[in-house]
C-alpha cells in the first residue's frame, strides 16, 4: 500500500482505494482523490499591467478606455474598481463598477492602486 496517502483524520497507513475515493479501515473516514494533501496544483498568479500580483479584495484602476460589449457604455481611463475577485478564464477579474454594474475584466488593462 506504499503509493496511497495516509488517512488525514487518524494518520493510518492502511488506506485503500474504492473507485474515486480513498477509505481508511481504522476510522472509516472517506475522502476524494482530488483532496489529497498538498496536491501538485499550483495557484495561478494574476498580474496587473505593471507585473504586480493581484489578490482578492484589491483596488485597481483602469489604464485604457474599455468599450462594454453589447452596450454603448465606455469605462474610462482612471476608473477605480474596488474589491476585485480573481476567477479562472480569459477575463480573470470579477468586479462591480459604479454606473456600469457587474463586469469581468482582463488584468492586463488594470493597475493596482
Amino acid at each position: 500500500m506504499s503509493g496511497l496517502p495516509p488517512c488525514p483524520q487518524c494518520g493510518s497507513e492502511y488506506t485503500y482505494e474504492d473507485g474515486s475515493l480513498y477509505i481508511c479501515p481504522e476510522c472509516a473516514h472517506e475522502w476524494g482523490k482530488q483532496a489529497e494533501p498538498e496536491a501538485t496544483e499550483t495557484a495561478k498568479v494574476v498580474l496587473d499591467a505593471n507585473g504586480t500580483p493581484l489578490q482578492d479584495g484589491d483596488s485597481v484602476t483602469v489604464i485604457k478606455d474599455l468599450k462594454v460589449k453589447g452596450s454603448s457604455l465606455v469605462i474610462k481611463v482612471g476608473t477605480k474598481v474596488k474589491s476585485i475577485r480573481i476567477v479562472e478564464g480569459d477575463h480573470n477579474i470579477d468586479c462591480k463598477i459604479d454606473g456600469v454594474g457587474a463586469m469581468q475584466l482582463k488584468s492586463e488593462f488594470l493597475k493596482k492602486v
